[in-house]
């Protein structure tokens, strides 16, 4: 296990890394979501992490997502899933999460929608979209996606909140900034999202405060 020491700095340096990337661009902290990506370590370092504040946690799988949950019952935390999420599996999360980051197809849309509305309630959603154009990614193309939210606004249970993508991993930040940047003038055109704008789901360890200056 980590030490809570160790969660506590590290904790307190990526709000103080934030919270400089708003300044440079007049943003405010507050409207910036941290999301704890918690897929390598256990229930332990998790609860340290609601213990200094955090709310919003992220997995990539589906089981272990419900077995932290189930750990961790009784505390505040908002759930999102940040990994693909297989059809068969939307039923498990229907409910559960805050939060999917990453519906990709129309087929994972009418999924969502349908589980969603068979409990009498909605999921909401970001739509991947694949930016940087690798093979290896997942997600929409930029072409796609006009008639992906098209389709999904008319969905039953689901509920579009904006937009995820992932940048190319690199040592330098800055290579991110094209991606993040064409990400939010998607988001601008493709809009309203629920809520207004829209949200941006962007931004990793390396290169979150790109993404914070990009929007």
């Amino acid at each position: 296990m980590i030490s809570p020491e160790i969660i506590r700095r590290n904790v307190e340096r990526v709000r103080a890394r934030m919270a400089s990337a708003a300044a440079r661009v007049g943003r405010a902290p507050e409207g910036i979501t941290l999301v704890a990506v918690t897929k390598s370590v256990g229930p332990e370092e998790a609860r340290v992490l609601h213990e200094l504040g955090v709310r919003d946690f992220g997995e990539n799988r589906v089981q272990e997502l419900l077995r932290k949950r189930e750990a961790l019952a009784g505390l505040d935390i908002r759930w999102h899933l940040i990994g693909h999420l297989q059809t068969n599996k939307v039923r498990k999360v229907a409910g559960v999460i805050e939060l999917l980051h990453s519906l990709d197809s129309l087929r994972l849309a009418e999924a969502v929608g349908n589980a969603a509305a068979a409990r009498g309630g909605v999921l909401s959603c970001l739509v991947e979209v694949n930016v940087s154009g690798e093979a290896s990614k997942v997600g929409v193309s930029a072409g796609e996606l006009g008639s992906l939210l098209e389709a999904a606004r008319r969905m039953p249970g689901l509920r579009l909140a904006g937009l995820m993508t992932m940048a190319p991993l690199s040592a330098e930040a800055e290579s991110s900034r094209r991606v993040f940047r064409r990400l939010r003038e998607l988001r601008d055109e493709a809009g309203p999202f629920e809520g207004g704008a829209g949200r941006l789901s962007m931004g990793m360890t390396q290169d979150f405060e790109t993404a914070i200056e990009e929007g």
